[in-house]
């Protein structure tokens, strides 16, 4: 098991969108963001909400395929799955893969079956209509979290944001939405992970920090033995 880190990684990328109307056709920032969050994984589970059905409401039973001991998990709340071939909705929200995502204008939450330390997703036409996104973890503890993402920008753009904490585990989020019922919010792509898959790859700066305390470490017990 990789080493237990103390604070949790947050990851964040956006891409602004060009129009209600208009779907990403890339989205690299958030892309390289999701990228970032997986590289400290093994082996997870997403959720793309392709096996349900056009509007289907909470209770969602979500499956996790890949996750370490089958995570599994249950959505309450306010929203209902949507389904867009092509395009957008006509108010800038749409999948980031497949057909299907959920979509939600007030608060929702979803339980894992199971503690999971690592959580990320897409989220689409956040913030257009003065909406802030804020993600709560219950670990016992409770922590809020305010997604950066811009507020009052066009329509139709994509974010990801995914948090990794080995040393915390938690078995709730649930998701806020400051402009609650005027700012509707779209979600795809959720990724879990369990304790035993997380793999936290060092920055560049810490191998060379490492590296000099090894070698100050070494000269240490080099003198002593003189």
């Amino acid at each position: 098991m990789a080493p237990v880190f103390g604070a949790p990684l947050i990851f964040f990328g956006e891409d602004l969108g060009i129009g209600e109307g208009t779907r990403l056709l890339s989205f690299p920032n958030a892309l390289a963001a999701r990228n970032s969050f997986l590289a400290n994984l093994v082996g997870v589970g997403t959720e793309n909400f392709e096996g349900f059905a056009d509007d289907t409401g909470a209770p969602l039973s979500l499956t996790f395929p890949g996750s370490s001991g089958s995570i599994t998990a249950t959505l309450t709340g306010t929203g209902a799955t949507n389904e867009v071939v092509s395009g957008t909705n006509g108010v800038g929200r749409y999948p980031t893969s497949g057909n299907i995502y959920w979509e939600s204008g007030q608060t929702f939450a979803i339980q894992f079956s199971a503690p999971v330390a690592a959580f990320g997703f897409y989220g689409i036409d956040i913030g257009d209509f003065g909406g802030q996104l804020t993600v709560t973890r219950n670990s016992g503890a409770i922590t809020t979290f305010t997604v950066p993402n811009t507020v009052n920008g066009s329509g139709g753009g994509v974010l990801f944001w995914g948090i990794i904490d080995q040393a915390d585990p938690f078995t709730q989020v649930a998701f806020g939405n400051t402009a609650a019922g005027t700012d509707f919010f779209g979600f795809d792509d959720m990724t879990v992970g369990d304790v035993e898959q997380v793999n936290i790859v060092p920055e560049p700066g810490t191998y060379a920090m490492l590296g000099a305390g090894l070698l100050a470490l070494g000269l240490l017990r080099r003198r002593k033995q003189q």
